[in-house]
């Protein structure tokens, strides 16, 4: 596994030197570039659980009281930014990308009262984790996403300290990347802590 952690880090290293301190770079462009000719592909608008909620059982009392529209409901599901797969290995994370404002040098506090990162939580949530863990094949001691936050929420000293709360001993789930011009650091970030679950060797830490 050593020599795969080294080729994708001179493939990562080539693009990063080649990109970096330019407009600010995708989170799809970077990794869809560097996972050329590797096991990783990157996904878009992943549509596996686009249904996950007009499945879901109900209990006849409980349909009994709730609104039954005329028209059947045909979509109703969960969308994450993208999704990361390992196709040797079959293992799946999915990515949610969040940028927000914050509270920095010369604003106010109430510069950071959007609630971007607040809605990610939702991947927390009981059943969105056994969910996701099932389909991205990931075992129950990691988290199966990764949140990477971007903007002035990821220097903000009330935003930060909510997010890195929420994730606990799980801290490698999520990114702040503060300088999108230079996508080093989010490369570093998951060859150390996402590429490793994806190969079935350790967990985030």
């Amino acid at each position: 596994m050593a020599s795969e952690h080294n080729r994708l880090r001179r493939k990562w290293q080539h693009y990063s030197g080649r990109n970096a301190g330019h407009a600010e770079i995708s989170f799809f462009n970077a990794f869809n570039s560097v996972f050329q000719g590797t096991e990783y592909r990157v996904r878009a608008k992943p549509n596996e659980f686009k249904n996950i909620y007009v499945d879901q059982k109900l209990s006849k009392q409980e349909l009994s009281e709730i609104f039954t529209p005329d028209k059947p409901i045909t979509k109703h599901g969960v969308y994450p930014d993208y999704a990361i797969d390992n196709t040797n290995t079959g293992k799946t994370i999915y990515v949610e990308v969040k940028r927000q404002d914050g509270w920095v040098e010369g604003g106010s506090r109430s510069d950071g009262r959007g609630n971007a990162h607040e809605r990610s939580c939702k991947f927390f949530t009981p059943g969105l984790l056994e969910v996701l863990r099932e389909k991205g094949n990931i075992d129950s001691t990691n988290l199966p996403f990764w949140t990477v936050f971007q903007g002035d929420i990821t220097r903000d000293p009330c935003r930060v300290r909510e997010i890195t709360c929420w994730y606990g001993e799980k801290k490698g789930h999520f990114f702040l990347w503060r300088d999108s011009t230079d996508p080093t650091d989010l490369f570093d970030h998951f060859e150390k802590h996402l590429a490793p679950i994806l190969l079935g060797e350790t967990g985030a830490e």
